[in-house]
């Protein structure tokens, strides 16, 4: 754990920075690090934080014990059987999701054991994911009546129709190959080398101009819900806005001149 770990490891959310990178880390690893009510509000507090944090290059969601995440936490709900309950519950899940796509700054899930139901929903909200090899992904709460309709909704975002029902209706584990096949994970990654995947992604990410990242991301975001031509529209104008960085200047002038670039930020 280094100096710079803001949490203690008795805490439920542990956030540690390294050079722009921070990495949360989910810590409730008897309960394969569900998402309780207050485990939620911890990453709905720090995503609040990152997004004003100008210094944020890249953001890792990791988590500790034996599985990344096993979704909500079951107990907990059955506990407050109320309809109002559960509406609430879910709009909180909803907004930490939304949050993650809100961010500015990428979001990348480092995925190892099994990521279940809101556990397989947080990994499919991230930008990106790098998975172990022997992580499992599942949309599993058909098993208990309950079908999976709010991570239905992130899952339908980055998998076909077809292999997002399947998913939902069986409930079935898929291996973090399929999952990389269906485009649920970006990277597959040997258990022992798991973490030495997400440092060369996040080093790819950090090496490139911080404008163009934050740029990048939000006009991703926002193009996919319009119209084709609307697309290309917006996209334009973002990009006549992006080339009147200074950024943008550094990078062109440096890729002429066969140097490395020297982001300024601006």
């Amino acid at each position: 754990m280094s100096a710079q770990q803001a949490a203690s490891s008795h805490d439920i959310l542990m956030r540690d920075e390294q050079d722009g990178v921070v990495t949360l880390t989910l810590n409730r690893p008897a309960q394969f690090n569900a998402l309780s009510e207050d485990m939620l509000t911890a990453l709905q507090e720090a995503l609040d934080e990152l997004k004003e944090d100008d210094a944020v290059r890249c953001v890792v969601l990791a988590a500790s014990g034996r599985a990344f995440c096993a979704g909500h936490d079951l107990k907990q709900m059955r506990a407050n059987p109320r309809q109002a309950y559960y509406q609430a519950l879910f709009a909180q899940c909803s907004r930490v999701m939304q949050g993650i796509i809100n961010l500015p700054v990428p979001v990348i899930a480092r995925v190892h054991g099994m990521a279940t139901a809101a556990g397989c929903q947080l990994v499919a909200s991230c930008d990106l994911a790098v998975a172990a090899e022997s992580a499992t992904f599942a949309v599993s709460g058909i098993n208990v009546g309950l079908f999976c309709s709010t991570p239905a909704v992130a899952l339908s975002r980055n998998v076909s129709p077809k292999h997002a029902f399947d998913m939902l209706v069986t409930g079935r584990f898929i291996s973090s190959s399929e999952a990389l096949s269906f485009g649920l994970i970006n990277r597959v990654a040997p258990d022992a080398m798991l973490d030495e995947a997400v440092a060369a992604l996040t080093a790819d990410i950090c090496a490139k101009s911080p404008v163009a990242i934050r740029t990048g991301k939000a006009m991703f975001s926002r193009q996919r819900s319009m119209s084709l031509e609307e697309a290309y529209a917006y996209a334009g104008d973002v990009m006549a806005c992006n080339m009147m960085a200074e950024d943008a200047a550094e990078g062109i002038d440096a890729f002429i001149e066969k140097r490395k670039p020297v982001w300024k930020g601006r």
